[in-house]
């Protein structure tokens, strides 16, 4: 009786287990390639603004530093001069995670944002800045 009670027991753990793996490395974000097009908020550009921009001290909702929160796709939009939808060239944003900008964020060069991820949150902004 007891070893019919067991086995259920281990399945359910074991299950449980394999599928907990939901935390996401640096690694991770920093090997996946955003697409060109079609970009999307919570599969493409929230993971880069969770690994790099919204940490404590930094932007999120404690600290927002600058008056900024990226933890969520309200907060990074809500300044509208940060985000400004359809127009790259006209956020701050984009201004300051561009290589050689005055203020470079995130600050630390051992944090820089790849060449894909810039471009990406760029088509994303480009695109219209949708909550996808």
């Amino acid at each position: 009786m007891r070893h019919n009670l067991l086995m259920p027991v281990i399945f359910a753990l074991v299950i449980f287990y394999a599928g907990c793996r939901d935390s996401v490395t640096e690694s991770d974000i920093r090997n996946r390639t955003i697409p060109s097009a079609s970009v999307s908020y919570n599969k493409d550009i929230q993971p880069v603004l969770e690994l790099y921009c919204n940490h404590s001290g930094c932007h999120d909702d404690g600290s927002r530093a600058g008056g900024l929160s990226f933890t969520s796709y309200l907060n990074t939009t809500s300044d509208a001069t940060v985000v400004v939808k359809g127009f790259p060239e006209n956020s701050r944003l984009i201004w300051v995670i561009t290589p050689g900008a005055s203020n470079p964020m995130p600050p630390f060069m051992n944090a820089q944002l790849t060449p894909n991820m810039i471009a990406g949150i760029t088509t994303w902004i480009k695109e219209g800045a949708k909550p996808n």
